[in-house]
């Protein structure tokens, strides 16, 4: 045998290795979407339905029984925001640690990112408390607050990555020309790590947008997002699978779409700096 057959081969056994994984990973969202359209009798048939008379029936209920436009708004409104307010602390933070690192930086991020694992439980009365003190209990604005913090070590670590890739010798000659450094880094630093900027909204905004635990528990009608809203057809009598599957299915729709419409930036972005 060949070279020339032996990489064919391995080829294909990559290409249906990656089908086979692809194909695990989207089986879910398929029968999560098939599901929607079946009555609460055929979800939980045995052995399960595959060949049906769809059905608008579980929307129709979802639709006539709550909001869902001010749940979905509750969760652009929350998403966006918390990412905004995130970027607006990490940014700076990130190039201060980039570029005029001190010895205690690699500490400083070793603590911020082992806040994560804490279980997020652990911490839950305090906030619960504070929130309730401020009077912000059940509003977007605890939501972006804390949708913010949870993830903002992440944020500053992949922000820091992208910055130690920015050449030092662009900043420092800008620095001899006088320049200061809030245009520093609006006008040298952001232009030449926008992709890595952009891609970390991104991802800033999925991870926020899938928030489950914190939604479920400081919101119940006014601020609540999609997520919460899901978790809300779980009730003493009853999981009604169709109807979750419904709800899932309006509450995954528009990240998968925004992922599946930038997933070109996404993966530039992610991979930004990884190749010199």
């Amino acid at each position: 045998m060949t070279d020339k057959q032996k990489a064919r081969i391995r080829h294909n056994i990559a290409v249906t290795a990656a089908w086979i994984v692809a194909l695990v990973m989207f089986f879910p969202i398929f029968w999560m979407v098939l599901t929607s359209f079946k009555t609460e009798q055929q979800a939980i048939a045995i052995p399960p339905l595959l060949v049906f008379e769809p059905t608008f029936e579980n929307y129709a209920t979802i639709n006539a029984q709550t909001n869902i436009s001010k749940f979905a708004m509750n969760s652009i409104v929350t998403s966006i925001g918390g990412t905004l307010l995130a970027m607006l602390i990490a940014i700076p933070a990130a190039y201060a640690m980039a570029f005029r690192p001190t010895r205690w930086t690699k500490d400083v991020l070793l603590w911020m990112l082992s806040t994560k694992m804490m279980p997020a439980v652990g911490v839950l009365m305090p906030i619960y408390l504070l929130c309730q003190w401020l009077g912000i209990l059940d509003t977007r604005i605890s939501l972006i607050v804390i949708f913010s913090l949870m993830n903002l070590p992440i944020i500053m670590m992949i922000l820091f990555n992208y910055f130690r890739d920015i050449p030092v010798e662009i900043l420092e000659a800008s620095r001899m020309d006088g320049t200061t450094t809030f245009n520093e880094i609006t006008q040298i630093v952001m232009p030449l790590a926008w992709g890595g900027i952009a891609s970390t909204a991104l991802l800033s905004i999925v991870l926020m947008w899938n928030e489950a635990f914190w939604s479920i528990n400081l919101t119940s009608n006014n601020a609540g997002t999609l997520v919460a809203l899901v978790a809300g057809y779980s009730n003493p009598q009853g999981l009604f699978w169709a109807k979750v599957s419904a709800v899932s299915t309006l509450a995954c729709a528009p990240i998968v779409l925004l992922g599946w419409l930038t997933q070109k930036q996404l993966v530039q972005g992610l991979t930004f700096g990884a190749v010199k």
